[in-house]
């Protein structure tokens, strides 16, 4: 079975697909000066363009970890998370608080999907 990684980097692959798998990095938000609301939208931006690249979309998301700086950012967090899922496709979820590496992110979310 093949391994095929994408996005590569010294540290980390943004993307590996195996056995029509597709894991992705944490994502975290470029524009850490935005608020919960705003780091949680682009974070996702994020997922759905990787999805793409990796020939899955939202609907086929196996799994998800959400680590978050601050619980009381969770209805933020959500509210966007809500307007983001596919309604009868929502994954099995995991939200925990974490310290984050880098203290300006708000939020960084672990994808597990499945390739058509």
């Amino acid at each position: 079975m093949e391994i095929k990684r994408l996005h590569v980097g010294k540290r980390l692959s943004e993307i590996t697909i195996h056995n029509g798998t597709v894991y992705l990095a944490g994502q975290i938000a470029e524009n850490t000066s935005q608020d919960i609301v705003g780091q949680t939208r682009e974070v996702l931006g994020h997922v759905d363009r990787l999805l793409a690249e990796a020939g899955s979309d939202k609907t086929r998301i196996l799994s998800t970890q959400i680590y978050i700086a601050d619980m009381a950012d969770f209805p933020g967090m959500n509210t966007v998370w809500d307007e983001w899922v596919v309604p009868g496709n929502t994954p099995p979820r995991a939200t925990v608080e974490a310290k984050l590496a880098n203290p300006a992110c708000l939020v960084e979310v672990v994808i597990v999907a499945a390739q058509p």
